[in-house]
């Protein structure tokens, strides 16, 4: 009989400049009041967000400079791999091992370009072996932390006994453009922040949690919801429909089903846990699962702590619920560019 995947611990981590919502707030009305007829309409976001502050890889001043590709790839690859090894050397510990006792490592990442990829950049200063086996995945944004947990544990339950790390690091605050102006800019100006999150896994005994099931369900026609635009200042934001009213009419069905195929049901959990995509989603997904409002307390905290970080902010999330007491059967979900909602099992260990 083949063991299960459990999960060993998790970890998170955030860059070194906290910036308040309330300054942003100042900083982007000097930057686009004047310019944008449409700014003081959308500019109530910075309040209703449900955001009381964010991290970033650079001072505030610096977002207003002229930044072009390089500027804002040089930040992502500085900033990346030190939040990789931050929040990877954290999860490691945590799990009572060592780095040369790694054998897999997936790195979820999507508002950057790195070639090598970050877990080559950073295997020097973490001590990783030279026969690890690398997996970075790109594209999955919001999604990317359930997901990347998802792959984690497969490759973990393929071969017994080996360890897999997942690290999801995000930096969206590089995506800040004074150039756009558009809704979908000022939103993502209210929203983003940068962190990182980290996850072992191995398949045996022990461990917090086990992963009992994971899957993904991506709706047909649905490309232009979320994801990036590239031209020569970066990444720009996208989001040309509304995904809170989305998710309230498209995520139950989405993960019944998923859970169907795995001979489950909503009601087999004692928590459903979200990525928190901003306060209007998580009031949305409470309603969508029927859910009594406040329930996602730890969700509407990690955004209020920490903002939307994308991939790892599900993952803080979790940590947070581990931390206050994971409950016996746990469902991690998150949404993502595709449009695809991701979601894992978890059950703890007794």
């Amino acid at each position: 009989m083949s063991q299960t995947t459990k999960l060993l611990s998790v970890a998170t981590a955030v860059p070194p400049f906290c910036l308040e919502q309330r300054d942003i707030a100042t900083a982007a009305d000097k930057a686009f009041a004047h310019r944008y007829g449409a700014y003081r309409s959308l500019s109530r976001v910075f309040e209703s967000s449900g955001i009381l502050k964010r991290y970033a890889v650079r001072p505030l001043e610096w977002y207003f400079e002229p930044l072009g590709w390089a500027e804002r790839n040089q930040a992502y690859l500085d900033g990346a791999v030190t939040l990789f090894i931050e929040a990877a050397s954290k999860a490691i510990e945590a799990a009572e091992l060592l780095s040369s006792e790694v054998d897999t490592v997936v790195t979820v990442s999507s508002t950057g370009i790195a070639t090598p990829s970050l877990e080559a950049r950073a295997a020097s200063k973490m001590g990783f072996r030279a026969d690890i086996e690398r997996v970075p995945v790109f594209g999955l944004g919001c999604a990317g932390g359930v997901t990347g947990l998802s792959i984690a544990s497969r490759l973990a339950q393929a071969r017994p006994a080996s360890v897999v790390l997942i690290v999801a690091v995000e930096l969206c605050t590089l995506s800040f453009r004074l150039d756009e102006l558009t809704k979908a800019n000022i939103v993502a100006t209210a929203l983003f922040g940068d962190g990182a999150a980290a996850c072992v896994l191995r398949a045996g005994k022990g461990g917090i949690a086990e992963v009992e099931m994971s899957g993904q369900h991506t709706w047909p026609e649905t490309l232009d919801i979320m994801g990036w635009s590239v031209d020569q200042q970066g990444l720009g934001v996208i989001f040309d429909r509304a995904i809170p009213p989305f998710a309230e009419a498209n995520m139950a069905p989405a993960i019944e089903g998923i859970l169907n195929r795995g001979g489950l049901a909503l009601s087999d959990f004692d928590r459903l846990a979200f990525h928190p995509g901003g306060k209007k989603v998580v009031t949305a997904l409470e309603r969508a699962f029927s859910l009594a409002p406040g329930t996602l307390n730890h969700e509407r905290d990690i955004l209020a702590e920490y903002s939307n970080m994308s991939a790892p902010t599900a993952l803080f999330v979790l940590d947070r619920l581990i931390q206050a007491g994971l409950p016996s059967h746990t469902l991690l979900t998150a949404m993502g560019p595709g449009f695809t909602t991701s979601c894992v099992s978890l059950r703890k260990v007794a």
